[in-house]
């Protein structure tokens, strides 16, 4: 539902930012719907959804000096607690007790949000506010990807979701002889091709073993990026990657995985990364030196985008899963009218657009399915 909060007081370390474009993702859509297990995360209600965005900063607060009114940004969606025993050792992607936008805050999907100076990106100017919003989720695709370097290997990639085609453009980008993508969806592998793999395969249709070892090393390819979660695109993964390749784990499987240990990992050498988030923000320069430098390029993969009034057609959109013959890819929801309506005419955007401040937010109101029994 659509519903209007006034804006609380801003902390001495937090940035209050007009919110220009927000993306949709699949988390999203759960807590939308009510549903998933981020729902039973959530303590408070109506909680404001939403984590990937691009904007403004409006204000900040007396203890930030990195950012001042006007700047372009974006954010990364967890916030680490940085007392744990990961944050102490550097790895806040990794923090035990995160709070992650929408879900242990209220999220990006309103008219403004605010976030402590140290989880903020400062934007180019020059990437369009669309692109901008959506470089979380080629952040994810660059680590998942380049947890160890891809010059001169094969790398294939299970699974055709737009995490996926983005993994395919950054290990192309990044000097890969040879990328390969398997997934389920002929239309969705046609964007795969289009990103910079290779080679696709419908794994409904062929023996995938068979056809990627056809055109791969016949010793089996050099990494594996399991981004579907399904628990025999893990196994043909796993039994696909050569003697001491690489395995990246990033698809969350909803079902328990069982592994042969021996014959599966140890005997085989493999170096075995669960990938999770996005170091912070080792990771996003390497986002921005191959976006800026337009050695990757995800505008393909942005398919529709609307009004903030409109914002139940996007979740529509990204339910259905295509319309009129469009696969849906990445939705994207302006805040912003004026911004929208130079996307729609197709011309670049330069300047923000400053309104007076009423919060409309989307948010749930949906109980968790624990609180239901309470």
């Amino acid at each position: 539902m659509l519903m209007e909060h006034q804006i609380p007081p801003l902390l001495s370390d937090e940035v209050l930012i007009r919110v220009d474009v927000v993306s949709l993702s699949e988390e999203d859509l759960h807590l939308y719907e009510g549903k998933g297990r981020l729902l039973e995360r959530i303590k408070h209600f109506p909680r404001v959804i939403g984590h990937e965005f691009s904007g403004h900063v409006v204000e900040v607060g007396e203890a930030v000096t990195r950012f001042a009114p006007g700047d372009p940004v974006s954010a990364d969606s967890q916030i680490a607690c940085l007392t744990c025993c990961p944050c102490a050792r550097g790895k806040t992607h990794l923090c035990a007790n995160p709070q992650v936008l929408g879900v242990d805050r209220d999220g990006c999907f309103a008219d403004y949000i605010m976030i402590p100076q140290r989880n903020l990106w400062k934007n180019d100017p020059k990437v369009p506010a669309g692109i901008a919003a959506i470089q979380e989720t080629i952040a994810s695709a660059v680590h998942a990807t380049l947890v160890e370097p891809v010059g001169g290997q094969q790398v294939l990639i299970l699974g055709d979701r737009p995490e996926c085609f983005l993994a395919a453009s950054v290990a192309r980008a990044s000097g890969a002889s040879h990328v390969f993508m398997v997934g389920v969806r002929p239309s969705h592998l046609e964007m795969g091709r289009r990103m910079g793999a290779d080679r696709v395969f419908d794994a409904t249709k062929i023996s995938v073993m068979g056809s990627v070892l056809g055109d791969a090393s016949s010793t089996g390819v050099d990494v594996v990026i399991e981004m579907s979660g399904n628990p025999g695109a893990i196994a043909a993964g796993l039994s696909l990657l050569r003697n001491g390749g690489r395995f990246s784990a990033c698809g969350v499987s909803q079902e328990p995985v069982t592994l042969n240990l021996k014959d599966q990992i140890i005997h085989k050498g493999l170096r075995l990364y669960g990938v999770h988030g996005r170091k912070v923000f080792e990771t996003w320069f390497q986002m921005a030196g191959l976006l800026n430098s337009g050695r990757i390029n995800p505008t393909p993969l942005i398919t529709h985008s609307f009004a903030l009034s409109d914002f139940e057609k996007g979740f529509h959109l990204l339910s259905a899963g295509s319309e009129e013959g469009i696969d849906t890819m990445k939705v994207l929801i302006y805040l912003n009218a004026q911004l929208l309506k130079e996307v729609e005419s197709q011309k670049t955007y330069q300047g923000v657009e400053r309104r007076s401040r009423p919060d409309r937010r989307i948010a749930t109101d949906r109980v968790a399915p624990s609180r239901l029994n309470s």
